[in-house]
């Protein structure tokens, strides 16, 4: 189950490895009905069906030794205190057949088709210079999207043909 999890936080939200062995119980949020993983400022929404795997933080592995067992780790490693080595992870992936890093490589280049670069930034938690970089590498059309409350409109600012004139 931990694979699964993993794997999928991988693919969806493409995160390194290295990242996701030091997510905690506290960066899965559930809000009523809706599951929520902080990864960046914002908490990314965790679709139903995904949202039913991470029943595995109940039944995390490595919880019955006697160095672990109030570990905050989602993932949690042999050593006590520790989270699950980040290349132990990585390879036993590999052997499920998702190869983390181009699998990662991959789920970002996807997001930054289909979403601004800044808001890609911010929810998954990488550097906004790094997924303007690879938005511009992808050949993604969000170039000239301005992050921010484009709810409403700038002070003075009237649509034309309402004026007073």
């Amino acid at each position: 189950m931990r694979l699964r999890v993993a794997g999928v936080i991988v693919l969806l939200y493409a995160q390194p490895v290295s990242r996701i062995v030091r997510l905690t119980l506290d960066d899965v949020i559930r809000d009523g009905d809706t599951v929520l993983l902080r990864l960046g400022e914002s908490p990314s929404p965790i679709p139903e069906p995904v949202a039913d795997l991470l029943e595995h933080i109940a039944h995390r592995d490595n919880m019955n030794t006697a160095t672990n067992p109030a570990s905050r780790w989602l993932f949690p490693g042999r050593r006590a205190g520790q989270p699950f080595r980040p290349d132990h992870l990585s390879a036993l992936l590999n052997e499920i057949g998702i190869p983390a890093a181009d699998a990662r490589g991959a789920a970002i280049r996807q997001q930054l088709l289909d979403m601004p670069a800044a808001v890609v930034a911010d929810v998954l938690g990488y550097h906004h210079k790094t997924a303007t970089r690879l938005r511009n590498e992808t050949g993604g059309t969000w170039s000239r999207y301005a992050p921010g409350d484009h709810g409403r409109s700038p002070a003075g600012w009237t649509p034309r043909g309402t004026g007073d004139s």
